[in-house]
């Protein structure tokens, strides 16, 4: 079976825990009005098909460095958009020991056997509610399905929201996303990203229309100290619960 991946990174240091193997697949249903990787969208853009088992030797080339708290992510695109060969890989890298992480948005079903394999997902959020759609053109029905069934069956989770100047740059969004992350315990960790401009000359180039063209990116400090006051209201309602409890 073949994968269509766009690009490989062999050490990367952000996409998960330790050092990891990161393959970004090809394809993604979603249109998000940050994305800075419109290369990714459509499957027959991409620029390298491996088989399957090829790839998995490939990575097994860098399993030590991995050491004993890296891996494999397999980021996109959409990497469920191949769900067929993601679940091959991920079979594949649990047969060899490896830890895998995906890094999606959790907007295709079919995802349960995928999650059998799957050490860690770094879920991207998009949106709370409305935000979600306005977003990524699409309603948050399959990400709800998605993130609740990770939490079925106890599946850790590692949040990720991009935080855009104008859009959820406020306390506001702030409060939305504490509310929603307290229901799942499962979600072990949650990041805020600074929304950047690196992907623009990219829509330019592909002649597509970037809606976020006059937006700045987002001030590094300001989404860092945005990110320490929610990990404080999550650690505060924690212990309010804990004591009602």
């Amino acid at each position: 079976m073949k994968i269509y991946i766009n690009s490989i990174e062999t050490m990367g240091l952000v996409d998960g825990p330790g050092i990891r193997y990161v393959v970004f697949m090809q394809g993604c249903p979603l249109r998000c009005i940050y994305c800075h990787n419109p290369e990714t969208w459509k499957l027959n853009d991409y620029n390298k098909a491996y088989e399957v088992d090829k790839l998995i030797e490939d990575i097994l080339k860098y399993k030590n460095y991995f050491k004993n708290n890296g891996g494999v992510t397999f980021s996109g695109g959409e990497p469920l958009f191949q769900k067929e060969a993601l679940l091959e890989a991920l079979k594949l890298c649990k047969k060899h020991n490896i830890h895998t992480c995906i890094d999606t948005a959790g907007s295709i079903r079919g995802f349960e056997e995928i999650l059998n394999y799957t050490d860690l997902v770094l879920l991207d959020i998009k949106g709370i509610g409305k935000m979600y759609k306005n977003i990524t053109g699409q309603d948050d029905k399959i990400f709800l399905e998605f993130i609740n069934y990770c939490k079925k069956i106890n599946k850790d989770i590692w949040l990720r929201d991009v935080i855009v100047p104008g859009i959820n740059d406020n306390k506001k969004h702030i409060i939305e996303l504490v509310n929603f992350v307290k229901n799942y315990d499962n979600i072990k960790k949650v990041e805020l990203l600074p929304y950047h401009t690196l992907g623009v000359s990219k829509y330019k180039k592909l002649h597509i229309n970037y809606k976020l063209e006059n937006t700045k990116s987002m001030d590094v400090n300001k989404c860092k100290a945005m990110e320490e006051q929610l990990n404080k209201l999550l650690e505060c309602k924690s212990v309010k619960e804990k004591k009602n409890n």
